[in-house]
């Protein structure tokens, strides 16, 4: 008996969880169908202000506003509180997608647009449907997932195609030197798969690459 009663209680939890899940994914369409063009900006949750990484994720969130982009972060510290920041100063909509975390993620001031999340496949979702292109600053596993996520949906053709931008060249470069020299050696991707990835460091041509390949 006591062991019918576990197991109904998991049930019962279980199904409270779908719940919420739907919960998170309607309020995120609902919130972020009328945000229009938008770019995603990933980068390390630990960048200070006086990081010049801080201040380039800054720069550029500030020129994808002035060039009619919204600007959609993680919603914590560090980049995603300087392209927060950057967009809301520059007069835009500045959408923070924060995850709850036990440490590390704390919501931003720069967001005037808010969503909180407990599950980060929602969030993940809500990042790539209401994005048209990734810029990707320097950052640790958190960015490199959402990295190689989108990548992966682009090369299995899962989403439309779009820019996704390496910003930093010092700090990525080694990385697509690996990807090229094990993965594309081993043919475990073709040639046409690190196409999708676009290095970059001028703030300014990285915005005409996003108006270039993106009409708005």
């Amino acid at each position: 008996m006591e062991k019918q009663y576990l197991i109904d209680d998991f049930r019962q939890s279980e199904s409270w969880r779908v719940f919420r899940i739907i919960g998170e994914l309607v309020e995120g369409v609902e919130t972020l169908a009328e945000v229009g063009p938008a770019v995603s900006i990933f980068g390390s949750a630990r960048n200070k202000p006086t990081d010049p990484y801080y201040k380039l994720a800054e720069e550029i969130a500030a020129l994808c506003v002035k060039n009619d982009f919204a600007v959609i972060t993680g919603g914590g510290g560090g980049i995603m509180e300087a392209a927060n920041k950057g967009a809301a100063n520059a007069g835009g909509t500045s959408v923070g997608l924060n995850i709850e975390l036990p440490f590390e993620q704390k919501p931003n001031d720069y967001a005037n647009v808010r969503l909180e999340f407990k599950y980060f496949f929602i969030r993940k979702l809500m990042f790539v449907k209401y994005a048209m292109a990734y810029v990707v600053m320097p950052g640790g596993f958190g960015t490199l997932d959402e990295l190689f996520e989108a990548v992966t949906l682009i090369q299995t053709r899962r989403i439309r195609p779009f820019p996704v931008i390496l910003v930093g060249t010092d700090y990525w470069s080694g990385l697509l030197d690996w990807l090229r020299d094990r993965l594309l050696a081993a043919k475990r991707i073709s040639p046409e798969d690190l196409d999708i990835i676009r290095l970059m460091d001028d703030p300014k041509e990285i915005v005409a690459l996003l108006k270039r390949r993106i009409i708005l």
